[in-house]
């Protein structure tokens, strides 16, 4: 046990030299000495001159097997690191074995999309009130319809008139890409030109307009979403990705073509894409959940 505890010693001495000399917030410390301690613990009576990368690795494997969120993991492995570095230069060891190696990354969280019935309770009204209210009614169904994203949205002039059936849009690394515009939404489109004077400066280009006629900013697109799905009666919050998530994974539900999917959204890499095959797999293991009368609950 002398090895572990020389290791606690040292430990203790770099800490406190984090404490005096990197002035280090109590909470950050602590989490270092943890760290540290995992460290020892793992590496057992063996004298930490002679760890080796691959160690190190294994370690990282063995925490990660037990629930380690990667976050936590890549703490603990700047913890470690840094303790090697002070043992290079303080106390004569050779090498840094953690040099290099990182923390698994963590899990993309899944898109949130709406369902098809919720798409629809939300888009789905006639004869709005005012002129910003039906042009809330075509710039949603357009979201919805084609998968732009809110900037592609609010960057739209009259000369693209989307209306006619399809659109092009210039999104990421000023890719451009044209997308088809469904029924519903060259209804809204063309009910919203009818009465565009109304609200629009004159010679105003962008086919949305803000209350005082000048281009809509993306902000206030999400805030008038937001309390148009408000007054809809709808629990979840709803922002203009939201919509581009939903066309998404409802165009994939019903298409079943991924590659067509990637173009229309006009990701670069398929790998992109197929984060909306798990929202898929996710609606079909919930009806097999509700239908199966091996999977209902007694």
């Amino acid at each position: 046990m002398r090895s572990r505890s020389n290791g606690k010693a040292l430990a203790s001495e770099y800490l406190g030299a984090l404490r005096h000399q990197r002035r280090l917030a109590p909470a950050t410390l602590s989490n270092y000495g943890r760290a540290l301690d995992v460290l020892l613990e793992l590496n057992g009576k063996r004298p930490l001159q002679s760890l080796e990368a691959a160690e190190v690795r294994r370690y990282v494997a063995v925490l990660h097997s037990k629930g380690l969120s990667p976050r936590s993991l890549a703490l603990a492995l700047s913890a470690w690191r840094g303790y090697f570095r002070w043992l290079a230069r303080h106390r004569g060891f050779q090498s840094n074995p953690v040099l290099g190696i990182r923390a698994p990354k963590a899990s993309r969280p899944l898109p949130k999309a709406l369902s098809v019935e919720t798409a629809q309770r939300l888009l789905d009204v006639r004869g709005e009130s005012s002129p910003l209210l039906t042009q809330d009614a075509a710039m949603f169904e357009l979201l919805y319809s084609s998968g732009l994203r809110v900037g592609e949205l609010v960057a739209l002039d009259l000369g693209d008139d989307p209306a006619q059936g399809e659109v092009t849009v210039t999104g990421k690394g000023s890719k451009t890409r044209t997308v088809p515009v469904g029924a519903k939404a060259r209804e809204a489109l063309d009910a919203w030109l009818a009465i565009r004077s109304q609200i629009a400066v004159p010679d105003q280009k962008a086919l949305f307009v803000g209350a005082r006629g000048r281009r809509i900013a993306p902000s206030r697109v999400w805030h008038r979403l937001t309390a148009w799905a408000k007054r809809r009666g709808i629990a979840e919050h709803v922002h203009p990705h939201m919509l581009r998530h939903s066309f998404a994974s409802h165009m994939l539900q019903s298409s079943q073509d991924l590659r067509a999917v990637q173009e229309l959204l006009g990701h670069a890499s398929i790998s992109t894409t197929q984060v909306y095959t798990h929202l898929d797999f996710q609606a079909l293991a919930k009806v097999y959940d509700a239908a199966h009368p091996r999977a209902k609950k007694k």
